[in-house]
């Protein structure tokens, strides 16, 4: 291995961020992530650093497979999960506080999309086409050849393609929309929210069985904005919402009092909300700011 001993820790240290960054990207979960990175680091500490080549390969490398074993059992794990399972927000507004890194091309929508796919899929795409690694890499730690890899990241891609939806991006269309949205869902103005929403809207709300949530995709504007109003109107302490942006992606955090009850990211296009994603499961708020500034 090129470089002392002595530099393998701060190597490690520098990597740490992209490395949970990646599997991140794989597992749609911090508290999994950053438990797969120490695992690496484990994994790093029982081997003969003089027989590691590239430190930074083999820590990619190491911390992508730990990863996708975790994520095939995962999937069985979901399965039983209550309700929808959304991934993990990230705070991506500027100089936020978690120290994850995500690539710039992973939005929100993108992440819903990925847990649709594979696991092997999931690898190839997130490994190539967002972090950058070749399909020799890939192979290393799909087990596969760089061929296949390049199959599964073909199909992945075409997959992602077709099902992220299109959403605006005009900064000043996103606050326009979030202001009006965050109105009229703490107030309960019905007619505020048939305006903002689009006719064919969905909101996905995710409990995790731990709070109440919806346990199933609520479809339309009406039925959105009759199951918004209620929860407005439902009394008990005062809901205030925050403007945020997380996967780059914008959002509000949702407060009941001075704690935070949830995220809501939002997918905007044509000027209405088409796509209201509800994290409430309070172990996926952890990397969040708990408390109302």
């Amino acid at each position: 291995m090129s470089g002392s001993v002595e530099s393998v820790p701060a190597t490690f240290d520098a990597l740490r961020p992209r490395l949970v960054g990646v599997a991140y990207g794989l597992l749609g979960s911090v508290t999994e992530a950053e438990d797969v990175v120490q695992d690496a680091w484990i994994r790093l500490q029982r081997t003969d650093y003089e027989e590691i080549d590239d430190l930074t390969g083999w820590l990619v490398t190491t911390t992508s497979r730990l990863a996708l074993d975790v994520l095939r059992s995962a999937r069985h794990r979901r399965e039983a999960y209550v309700g929808p399972w959304l991934p993990e927000p990230v705070e991506t507004a500027p100089d936020p506080a978690d120290s994850v890194t995500l690539a710039e091309s992973v939005s929100w929508a993108m992440m819903v999309v990925l847990e649709t796919l594979s696991p092997a899929e999931r690898t190839a795409f997130v490994l190539h086409d967002l972090f950058g690694l070749s399909f020799d890499e890939i192979a290393t730690a799909l087990g596969r050849s760089p061929a296949g890899c390049r199959k599964l990241a073909s199909r992945a891609r075409a997959h992602i393609d077709s099902r992220t939806p299109r959403f605006d991006v005009d900064p000043t269309t996103h606050h326009e929309v979030v202001e009006a949205f965050a109105d009229a869902a703490t107030t309960g103005d019905l007619e505020g929210l048939l305006q903002i929403l689009d006719p064919s809207a969905v909101l996905t709300a995710d409990g995790g069985g731990i709070v109440r949530a919806a346990l199933r995709p609520i479809v339309g504007a009406d039925a959105i904005a009759r199951f918004l109003a209620g929860l407005a109107g439902q009394g008990g302490p005062a809901k205030r919402m925050r403007a945020a942006v997380v996967n780059h992606n914008p959002a509000l955090l949702v407060f009941v009092g001075d704690e935070l009850d949830g995220i809501v990211a939002l997918g905007i296009a044509g000027g209405r909300v088409t796509a209201i994603d509800f994290v409430r499961n309070p172990e996926k708020l952890t990397r969040i700011g708990r408390r109302e500034p």
